[in-house]
């Protein structure tokens, strides 16, 4: 019985991202095998601002950046919302502070190395999706690292350096050697790739196709 080692490539304000990792967990529900999860970097924006103040409200944003109407916007996070309830994920985008993710990619490389980096990943996005929290602002992510499982001071003491920023774009550089415009994106044992958020049944399939 060899271990499956799953690589995904997300954000932890990416909607699908999340639906994502909901799917992947129902399909490890079924898949009798030992699996490892590296929770690699992405940001949807590099250059979402980092202050509050300079924040836009979501569907001003995506309006903005997919040239559609506030109205169309709004839609579009409506159906988001729906497709997330299936999966147990409270959605709340009217809190949503879309800002810089860079930061919490740092704090969820720490996790990894803690061995605690799956459970700051989630913390981090419930407290986006559902809790309407600033992932930029360095207090709010000590505290979460800190309710993630992670030490709060040393969580401090990387936001207050460039600790992890080489990983970070590691990472990024990575996923565009490999291709990876979109996320999520599931790369198993190096050599089975999945572009989406796709059924649990399909990850499922990719799983045991990574296992040979």
């Amino acid at each position: 019985m060899s271990t499956v080692k799953i690589q995904v490539w997300s954000d932890v304000v990416c909607p699908w991202c999340y639906v994502g990792k909901r799917r992947l967990e129902a399909a490890l529900k079924q898949f009798p095998d030992p699996v490892e999860i590296a929770w690699r970097a992405f940001e949807l924006d590099p250059n979402a601002p980092r202050l509050r103040e300079e924040i836009q409200s979501l569907p001003a944003r995506l309006a903005a950046k997919y040239g559609r109407t506030p109205a169309q916007a709004q839609a579009m996070l409506d159906q988001m919302t729906e497709t997330a309830a299936v999966e147990g994920i409270e959605m709340h985008f009217e809190r949503a502070l879309t800002a810089n993710t860079f930061d919490a990619h740092r704090l969820i490389h720490l996790g990894g190395l803690r061995g605690v980096q799956t459970a700051v990943k989630e913390r981090l996005m419930r407290a986006y999706f559902t809790e309407g929290a600033l992932l930029s602002d360095h207090p709010t992510l000590v505290r979460l690292a800190g309710e993630a499982g992670l030490d709060s001071d040393e969580a401090a003491r990387v936001l207050a350096s460039d600790t992890y920023a080489k990983d970070v774009r590691t990472d990024e550089a990575e996923a565009r050697s490999h291709g990876i415009s979109g996320v999520p994106f599931f790369l198993l044992n190096g050599q089975v790739g999945v572009s989406g958020a796709q059924s649990p049944e399909a990850l499922l399939s990719a799983l045991r196709q990574a296992q040979g």
